[in-house]
């Protein structure tokens, strides 16, 4: 089951010309920055665009790239674990996405966002499982996923033992048993509990 564009439809219907779907990536890691994605796809479409959680890495890879190249618009938007901390995960989140919306080329008039809404004046439509709901919410959540995954590997460089480049910051049991022996690195969330349980 693929998601569809009849939410993106509906709104052209009513007069909105640039519909941008945004999605986040990275919100329950333990460490790197949340990463989140607006693309407008426009008239163009892809018949394996999904939720990027039921993908292979190799097919979000592939599909990364097609909506980098034939999307309307593609916007990044990154909050990093400092100000994570700082103002908490979820407005980090928020204002991930309103970065990268306020960053695309063309200025949309209608936004569709998986399950949040924003600081934003276009028309705003929140939808629970939105990326699995709607193309251009799994287009936004598949470039903001393979960004993050990107990154991770430079982490990795940076702060070694971790495995970051393994399980990209997620709590998995290689990176709780690394916490454990090496402490917290510049790159942990230090509120999330997992981290601040190894504070010194």
């Amino acid at each position: 089951m693929y998601p569809d564009d009849a939410h993106e439809q509906a709104l052209m219907a009513q007069g909105c010309t640039a519909v941008a779907g945004v999605d986040e990536a990275g919100r329950g890691c333990l460490a790197g920055p949340v990463v989140a994605a607006a693309v407008i796809l426009g008239p163009w479409r892809h018949p394996r665009i999904n939720d990027s959680k039921k993908l292979t890495p190799k097919m979000r890879e592939f599909l990364h790239d097609q909506i980098m190249q034939h999307a309307q618009a593609v916007s990044l938007g990154m909050v990093a674990q400092d100000e994570i901390d700082r103002i908490n995960i979820l407005e980090a989140s928020r204002l991930a996405m309103k970065l990268a919306v306020e960053g695309l080329a063309s200025e949309p008039d209608a936004l569709l966002l998986d399950a949040m809404r924003i600081d934003h004046p276009a028309r705003q439509t929140a939808l629970i499982h939105g990326d699995a709901l709607s193309v251009s919410i799994a287009a936004a959540s598949i470039i903001a996923k393979v960004t993050r995954d990107r990154l991770m590997p430079q982490l990795d460089t940076e702060c070694p033992g971790y495995g970051f480049s393994l399980h990209k910051g997620y709590g998995t049991k290689v990176h709780l048993e690394a916490l454990a022996r090496l402490g917290p690195c510049k790159y942990h969330r230090k509120t999330f509990t997992p981290v601040r349980n190894h504070l010194q």
